[in-house]
């Protein structure tokens, strides 16, 4: 019984070992994954923002804790909820969630805060329910805007009570309007960016735009009749009064064109059309049909010969006779839309392209090719104003029926209604467009496209073996983070055109040629660079990818292995400082480094190491070095007895500057401190060039500052000696040397006799005169590069080059001139100094105030 009771005894264990691991594994997967956000406010994952907000506030209305006071889980289930709805509506978050999930998101707090039902009921998108109002955010605003179409937009705030009494005026001017100008709303509680770039610092703000315009502001009180009265004034189409003069001539003109005529005429019986909806119509037919009226009361003769005997509205097709009634389209409306929508309808449809004609229209022309399945709604119909709007950028339009010319449209695997640009090279060098059906959606990507290198790529013109480097982006359109990337590839290929090419695969439609390289999320943007991939991991914006493009070619991160980790960290030379990025390519936290980490490794290349560890690849490797985090930064100090030591790093924030300040922070000190003696033995009575940092210790602006001079005490090193003057222990030598503020930076170089004592506190002619003075520099420019790219060296990447040139031209350089550093982020004109204090430190609290960087006067 023995053994068998040790082999049930092992037997246990084991299941019970198994159980747990089964149990943790159920737990990580549930604490990953967790509840589907698309599911938890009932959307699909193509929704747009707008249906995330309506999807929101319908389940925010009945499911707020407000309203369910007897519900102990109410709060908990908000904030799943409010949780999903942060995360939805931001476009990096949302793209970081599709692709990674939950963990993905880890140093994402959204969603733990929420208002009250009220807020939700009143304040929330105001105008989401609205659909002459366009809701615009940072992704469409510039492409709506610069679409060539006139745009009134209410920049709001969801708390501004004046935002919310406008409101209904807003709403029945929209309606008014429609058609005629493009209403819009911008929420800035949402997207404050957006507003901020445009200059709008109060609510409610109201600007027209319109491509070619600077926007207009408009000041007058917010009634529907001023608000009309105040737009109508942009509507700037022609509306014609026809009289036995020039009926004959316009009528003419406009066939020579090929445009035809909206005409009123007004009798004393009947309805003819006001002046203002002429004024509208004209706007919103501008280019396609001309508008006139003719008055039979004034013009009693004409009309008799024209046999008009009461007032009506018709249209008249080019070429044909106003006689001849049977040519015209009477119209039996008043109202405006109804008018626009029988002409619109009525008007010649775009130029038909087939299998015969396709490959020679397309050759040496840029078109825009609507690709339909026979199909005609009013929104197709609108793109017939498309040759209007697209006529200044040269792109021609034109439409294939798919139903008719179906080996046409398979050879571009167009397998629905769709919209392509075509460039001016050959007909495989086209995009398809991935966006909103709306005008003016349309017409933004058509210009972009047409001027941008970006290809969407098929089976046959894939790049697999090219010799020149490609950036292809593996995407489904019905993702949205995927359509707000596209945009940014335009402008990306434009900056790099010539150096690599782009292009896009839709995975919907060729699914086997993205399991080929295994793309499992979207959007997923790779490099190919011969026999070469890189995946892109940084932010999904233009700049993003040119940083990204530009550390290829020019890397600055070293990728660390446990092969070479060795070797070159732990072995590293004496006089070398490595910082090292311990990463998982999933880590939301880490995608957000990751651009960060690229930025500081550029600005302190050459004097400070720097690598990642990629801990998904090499998981064991991390393990062992005790990575339990990610990311973990970590720096391995030169001159250490021990090989393995590193500091971590455990600053809040993880931006370029603030790594960099750190890593520099590290470095052993290259200045030296001064006293008064040292000051005057060996800066002024000495023979070397020195550059001085006079600074206070409870002073912000120079604890910020500290690191730059560092870097340039060591970029001079050899060249110009570097030191520091404590102004608080040391008032008096600071104030007889004219030092008024802190941090203040001289120059003192050497002139073969004694050193010129100073020449004012900046940049001014009168230091230019002592140059000239003492040496006869007749070149003043030589002195204004030495500021301009001293000034570069602080907080910026152009600090080698900028500092090189002062090292190559320091024996040029004479007399004594002030610098003041700049902050990051600001120029010249844009600095916080300290305020000289006569060498005592400041109280506790403006101590605190100083230590924040504000300029402060101590008492």
């Amino acid at each position: 019984m023995e053994p068998f009771r040790g082999r049930a005894h092992v037997s246990s264990r084991t299941w019970l070992l198994w159980l747990c691991v089964y149990s943790l594994a159920c737990l990580l997967d549930t604490v990953s994954t967790g509840e589907d956000y698309y599911q938890l406010l009932g959307l699909s994952k193509d929704a747009s923002t707008r249906e995330i907000r309506q999807a929101f506030k319908k389940l925010a209305l009945v499911m707020h804790p407000d309203k369910n006071p007897n519900d102990e889980s109410a709060h908990e289930k908000f904030l799943k909820i409010n949780r999903a709805y942060e995360v939805l509506k931001d476009e990096e978050l949302r793209r970081k969630y599709d692709k990674y999930g939950e963990r993905g998101l880890q140093d994402s707090q959204q969603g733990g805060r929420y208002e009250s039902w009220n807020f939700y009921r009143y304040d929330f998108g105001i105008y989401d329910e609205d659909l002459e109002i366009i809701t615009l955010d940072w992704g469409d605003f510039d492409a709506a805007v610069n679409s060539g179409e006139l745009w009134f937009v209410n920049f709001y705030f969801p708390r501004c009570s004046h935002c919310h009494e406008l409101a209904p005026t807003w709403r029945q001017f929209a309606k008014e309007m429609d058609g005629v100008f493009r209403i819009g709303a911008v929420n800035c509680g949402d997207n404050g960016r957006l507003c901020r770039s445009k200059g709008v610092s109060s609510y409610p703000s109201l600007y027209v735009f319109r491509a070619g315009m600077s926007a207009q502001k408009y000041f007058g009180d917010r009634s529907k009749e001023s608000l009309v009265s105040f737009a109508m004034q942009f509507v700037s189409s022609k509306v014609t009064e026809l009289w036995e003069g020039n009926i004959r001539t316009e009528m003419d003109r406009a066939s020579a064109l090929g445009i035809g005529w909206l005409l009123t005429f007004c009798t004393d019986s009947g309805d003819c059309l006001e002046s203002q909806t002429r004024q509208k119509l004209a706007g919103m037919l501008e280019g396609l049909v001309s508008v006139g009226w003719l008055d039979c009361s004034v013009q009693a003769e004409l009309c008799e010969r024209l046999h008009v005997t009461s007032s009506f509205t018709a249209y008249s097709p080019p070429g044909s006779s106003l006689e001849q009634r049977d040519h015209m389209l009477l119209i039996h409306s008043l109202d405006v839309k109804e008018i626009y929508s029988e002409v619109i309808q009525y008007l010649p449809d775009l130029e038909s392209l087939t299998q015969d004609t396709f490959t020679d229209k397309l050759e040496n022309q840029r078109w825009l090719v609507s690709f339909t399945f026979g199909q005609k709604n009013l929104g197709s119909i609108e793109y017939r104003k498309l040759q209007v709007l697209l006529k200044e950028a040269s792109v021609k339009v034109g439409q294939v029926d798919c139903l008719t010319e179906s080996r046409l449209c398979d050879a571009f695997y167009i397998q629905k209604p769709s919209i392509a640009v075509f460039k001016d090279t050959g007909v495989n060098d086209f995009e398809v467009y991935h966006g909103k059906e709306l005008l003016y959606n349309v017409v933004g990507f058509a210009k972009d496209s047409a001027n941008a290198h970006v290809t969407t790529l098929l089976p046959r013109n894939f790049p697999r073996n090219e010799k020149e480097p490609w950036l292809v982006d593996f995407f489904a359109p019905w993702c949205p983070p995927c359509r707000a990337l596209l945009p940014e590839l335009r402008k990306a290929s434009v900056q790099l055109f010539g150096q690599l090419k782009f292009g896009t695969l839709d995975c919907t439609i060729h699914e086997g040629l993205c399991r080929t390289y295994n793309i499992q999320a979207y959007p997923t943007t790779v490099i190919f660079n011969r026999s070469s991939i890189h995946e892109y991991e940084g932010h999904h914006t233009a700049d993003g990818i040119l940083q990204f493009i530009e550390d290829l070619v020019n890397p600055v991160v070293v990728p660390l292995t446990p092969d070479n980790f060795d070797e070159l960290v732990r072995q590293r030379r004496p006089n070398e400082t490595w910082t090292v990025d311990f990463y998982a390519p999933w880590c939301g936290p880490c995608q957000a480094l990751l651009p960060e980490w690229r930025r500081m490794a550029r600005m302190v290349n050459g004097i400070v190491k720097v690598g990642t560890v990629d801990c998904q690849k090499y998981h064991w490797f991390c393990q062992q070095e005790s990575v339990r985090a990610y990311p973990e930064i970590r720096l391995f100090p030169q001159d250490s007895r021990s090989r393995n030591h590193y500091e971590s790093y455990n600053g809040w924030h993880r931006d370029a500057h603030s790594l960099r300040a750190w890593a520099l922070g590290s470095l052993p000190r290259v200045s030296v401190d001064l006293n008064p003696e040292d000051f005057k033995q060996m800066v002024l009575r000495g023979r070397d060039h020195w550059v001085l940092d006079f600074y206070a210790p409870w002073c912000g602006p120079c604890q910020h500052f500290a690191p730059e001079f560092e870097l340039l005490a060591r970029v001079l090193q050899g060249t110009v000696r570097a030191g520091k003057l404590d102004c608080q222990a040391h008032g008096e030598t600071c104030q007889s040397v004219g030092i008024r503020a802190y941090p203040t930076v001289r120059f003192y170089p050497y002139l073969g006799s004694n050193k010129v004592r100073g020449c004012g506190a900046g940049i001014w002619p009168p230091c230019d005169a002592v140059l000239a003075e003492q040496h006869s520099l007749t070149n003043k420019h030589v002195w204004f590069f030495f500021f301009f790219f001293f000034f570069s060296c602080i907080y910026s990447v152009s600090c080698m080059s900028g500092c090189v040139f002062l090292k190559r031209n320091m024996r040029v350089l004479t007399g004594v001139c002030v610098l003041l550093p700049a902050r990051p982020g600001g120029g010249v004109h844009q600095q916080q100094r300290c305020q000289h204090d006569r060498g005592h430190r400041p109280p506790a609290a403006a101590h605190a105030r100083a230590t924040a960087a504000g300029p402060q006067r101590p008492p």
